[in-house]
Protein backbone atom coordinates (compact mmCIF):
# COMPACT_ATOMS: atom_id res chain seq x y z
CA UNK A 1 0.00 0.00 0.00
CA UNK A 2 1.14 3.72 -0.56
CA UNK A 3 2.43 6.03 1.96
CA UNK A 4 0.18 9.05 2.72
CA UNK A 5 2.86 10.82 1.88
CA UNK A 6 2.45 9.53 -2.00
CA UNK A 7 -1.48 9.47 -1.34
CA UNK A 8 -1.88 13.15 -0.48
CA UNK A 9 0.45 13.57 -3.89
CA UNK A 10 -1.79 11.88 -5.94
CA UNK A 11 -4.72 13.65 -4.57
CA UNK A 12 -2.98 16.93 -5.28
CA UNK A 13 -1.79 15.61 -8.99
CA UNK A 14 -5.43 14.34 -9.63
CA UNK A 15 -6.92 18.19 -9.58
CA UNK A 16 -3.96 18.88 -12.42
CA UNK A 17 -4.81 15.57 -14.60
CA UNK A 18 -6.55 12.37 -14.78
CA UNK A 19 -4.81 9.69 -12.92
CA UNK A 20 -3.85 6.43 -14.46
CA UNK A 21 -5.83 3.25 -13.66
CA UNK A 22 -2.90 1.85 -11.65
CA UNK A 23 -2.12 5.25 -9.57
CA UNK A 24 -6.50 5.90 -8.84
CA UNK A 25 -6.27 2.17 -7.77
CA UNK A 26 -3.38 2.56 -5.23
CA UNK A 27 -5.04 5.95 -4.48
CA UNK A 28 -8.48 4.45 -3.51
CA UNK A 29 -7.12 1.24 -1.83
CA UNK A 30 -5.29 3.82 0.61
CA UNK A 31 -8.35 5.90 0.93
CA UNK A 32 -10.03 3.15 2.14
CA UNK A 33 -8.10 2.46 5.01
CA UNK A 34 -6.81 6.14 5.91
CA UNK A 35 -9.22 8.77 7.19
CA UNK A 36 -6.71 11.55 7.32
CA UNK A 37 -6.07 11.01 4.05
CA UNK A 38 -9.35 11.47 3.06
CA UNK A 39 -9.90 14.16 4.59
CA UNK A 40 -6.69 16.06 3.08
CA UNK A 41 -8.61 14.95 -0.47
CA UNK A 42 -11.72 16.82 0.37
CA UNK A 43 -9.97 19.98 1.66
CA UNK A 44 -8.22 20.20 -1.49
CA UNK A 45 -11.86 19.60 -3.50
CA UNK A 46 -12.57 22.48 -0.97
CA UNK A 47 -10.02 24.96 -1.93
CA UNK A 48 -10.06 24.34 -5.40
CA UNK A 49 -13.76 25.19 -5.06
CA UNK A 50 -13.17 28.14 -3.10
CA UNK A 51 -10.18 29.77 -5.52
CA UNK A 52 -12.57 29.09 -8.16
CA UNK A 53 -15.42 30.62 -7.25
CA UNK A 54 -13.03 33.99 -6.08
CA UNK A 55 -11.51 33.97 -9.45
CA UNK A 56 -15.05 34.07 -11.20
CA UNK A 57 -15.71 37.22 -8.69
CA UNK A 58 -12.76 38.87 -9.61
CA UNK A 59 -12.51 38.73 -13.28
Amino acid sequence: MISCKEATRLASIQLERKLSLWERIEFRVHLAFCTGCRRAEKQFLFMRQAMGAWMSRHD
